[in-house]
């Protein structure tokens, strides 16, 4: 019997279990975690957490509490390939990993998966703009990144399927997933406050701020509030999107009332963060401290430590994959999930200095 590796018990189990349905070892209603746990020589408690993996996924369906659950597998057979469209928020050269892995998943569940013309910063999000591309574009299926809640609210209007990764998709009749990161930010904010800091500011896109900020930055100024920091414009500045305009908004904002802790959204923005700290002599953490509340593969390498929000891309892939069977088979699923996170202490957040450095300009 193979040995689990107890640092990840839960998703080899999944893994194993997945791979077991594909070959059609079980049918109709999947076996109870007592059977399987003695099976694989594993603990109840690991069993269960890979079956609500596959549940999340949609290869299970849950019965009720103390009932079996349905196997939801689709057949093969009866699958029939889609052209699935990409539509991504940046280009591919710039953007993340797993939307290229999520592509050669698909392509390999059978479909022909590809990225979109444009990307939604190159169609400055405009619901019109988006609207002649879809129009334009010979496509089955659309899976779209990180969009606002105009475009999104768009696309669940129309006849063809679509899946929101990331995004402003809550209550939107529209399949979803993304990271449950409201928990994690509120860990991270109040870290900072617990270390002495009230000069928080987070960036992050205005996608996710305006009109209306979204659920994550609600949760970040709520946390201020509770910490008794009153928020405003400076906690959260505004600024274009592009590497020029971010460089000049931190230039303001260090240059009369400088911020002792930065929440940068994404890792592109920790790092432009971490480089404007570095040439203008301030220190991280003794002057600065950082979070990024995304991970990053690079992360693992950076010395000290970086203080982040942790969460996996797997899942979602995984989810998606089983949404475009489902859709293959003219099945509904507009199922909406989220992945855990969790806010990772790193060696780039420290007590706030007593008296601030002086800025170099």
């Amino acid at each position: 019997m193979k040995a689990w590796d107890r640092s990840n018990t839960a998703e080899q189990i999944a893994n194993h279990l997945r791979e077991e349905l594909m070959r059609g070892r079980w049918t109709g209603m999947m076996p109870g975690q007592f059977r399987l746990a003695e099976e694989l020589r594993a603990s109840r408690n690991a069993v269960e957490a890979a079956l609500r993996l596959l549940e999340h996924e949609g290869v299970l369906v849950s019965q009720g509490l103390g009932r079996k659950r349905l196997i939801a597998s689709p057949d093969p057979k009866k699958a029939r390939p889609m052209r699935i469209a990409i539509l991504d928020y940046e280009p591919v050269p710039v953007t993340e990993g797993y939307t290229v892995e999520l592509q050669y998943m698909l392509i390999e569940a059978g479909h022909v998966a590809f990225f979109a013309p444009k990307t939604l910063i190159e169609l400055d999000m405009n619901v019109s703009r988006i609207r002649r591309m879809v129009e334009k574009t010979e496509a089955d299926a659309w899976i779209v990144c990180s969009a606002s809640r105009e475009v999104l609210t768009w696309f669940a209007a129309q006849p063809l399927p679509a899946f929101a990764l990331f995004g402003r998709r809550r209550g939107l009749p529209i399949a979803a997933a993304g990271p449950d990161k409201i928990p994690a930010t509120v860990a991270a904010t109040r870290a900072l406050a617990e270390l002495g800091h009230q000069r928080i500011v987070m960036l992050i896109r205005r996608a996710t701020r305006l009109p209306k900020p979204g659920v994550v930055v609600r949760a970040f100024l709520d946390e201020l509030k509770a910490q008794g920091i009153t928020p405003g414009p400076y906690n959260l500045p505004d600024w274009e999107e592009n590497p020029k305009a971010l460089h000049k908004r931190l230039e303001l904002l260090f240059r009369i009332t400088p911020p002792t802790a930065l929440i940068a959204d994404e890792a592109p923005f920790y790092v432009a963060a971490l480089q404007f700290c570095t040439s203008r002599g301030l220190r991280v953490p003794q002057d600065v401290s950082l979070i990024c509340a995304d991970p990053s593969p690079a992360f693992e390498w950076s010395r000290p430590t970086v203080a982040h929000i942790l969460w996996e891309t797997r899942p979602l892939v995984r989810r998606i994959v089983r949404w475009a069977a489902n859709v293959s088979q003219k099945k509904p699923d507009l199922r909406q999930t989220l992945t855990q996170a969790e806010f990772i202490t790193g060696g780039t957040i420290g007590p706030v200095a007593r008296a601030g450095r002086n800025f170099k300009r």
